[in-house]
């Protein structure tokens, strides 16, 4: 039975569709479609059911997977059994992260990365939602929540702050602040509470029901900017507010959020050279970066 055949069919059924498969082996969907087909010519039998969204294993897929799970751990282990390469990591490995944090703090660092490592390649994905190990979106996943279920390896990455900003001008000309009370009289920007996708960014709930919403958006960089523009207050991370002289923090020492970073991956990337290297890599950064992402 064709090893590369199986790579496909794993890929397949982890993601369960022919353009993901195909996006994680850089292949063209239809390569993926005609290796499937020649592995169900050999076998005489279907190995998925194609189905609206998507495609789900056969009784003789699953019956497959697991001799087919044995066959990708053999070929995992096998390159740490030779000599190690000083060429150092290769391949491409997918990091997804929450919007501002991939954007602002991973991204340099990850770009330096490659420029390190010529044969590395990082798909960064810096979105406002959570993805999913499970599916196969990425291979280390940077979240506000620890996972809790999978097969999964998970590590406390950082503690980060955040803080209630205004614009400068906007709160010279709005009413002052002093307590709590007093921000009743402010309007506010926040996210969707709707199309939140973790309880980890609720906030503004925490110091008062806001008479208004200025703006709500699913982008913390676009609730960024709104304040710039003096729309409104807004709980942004330090790492983000802190670099821009036109902000100030409002209510500095009530007004304080705590939230942790967690990095996980699935258990089977721990044989994976490049993931593994990605990983210490991301540690490494974050202890450079914890008082950026921590301040007093």
């Amino acid at each position: 039975m064709d090893w590369d055949n199986l790579r496909y069919f794993l890929e397949l059924a982890r993601t369960r569709t022919l353009a993901g498969a195909a996006r994680r082996l850089g292949v063209e969907h239809s390569t993926v479609a005609r290796r499937i087909q020649a592995l169900e010519r050999e076998l005489r039998a279907p190995l998925f059911a194609r189905e609206t969204d998507g495609h789900r294993l056969s009784e003789t897929g699953r019956a497959l997977l697991p001799a087919a799970q044995a066959m990708e751990a053999a070929w995992l282990a096998a390159p740490q059994l030779a000599p190690r390469s000083s060429d150092g990591p290769s391949g491409l490995v997918r990091v997804g992260a929450t919007e501002g944090f991939g954007t602002l703090v991973l991204a340099p660092h990850l770009a330096r990365l490659t420029q390190r490592h010529p044969h590395l390649s990082i798909d960064l994905l810096a979105l406002p939602r959570l993805l999913q190990l499970s599916r196969r979106e990425a291979d280390i996943v940077l979240s506000l929540e620890r996972p809790q279920r999978g097969s999964v390896i998970v590590t406390r990455l950082a503690d980060y702050q955040l803080y209630l900003y205004g614009e400068r001008q906007y709160l010279a000309r709005r009413p002052l602040v002093t307590r709590r009370e007093d921000l009743r009289q402010h309007d506010f920007i926040s996210y969707v509470d709707d199309l939140l996708f973790t309880k980890e960014l609720q906030f503004i709930a925490q110091l008062c029901p806001p008479e208004r919403f200025a703006l709500r958006s699913t982008s913390v960089t676009a609730q960024y900017e709104a304040v710039r523009a003096g729309a409104g207050l807004a709980v942004l991370p330090a790492f983000l507010a802190d670099r821009d002289p036109t902000l100030a923090r409002v209510l500095p020492e009530e007004a304080r959020f705590t939230r942790t970073f967690w990095m996980s991956m699935a258990a089977e990337a721990k044989h994976q050279a490049p993931v593994q290297a990605v990983w210490a890599f991301l540690k490494e950064v974050v202890q450079h970066e914890v008082q950026r992402l921590s301040p007093g």
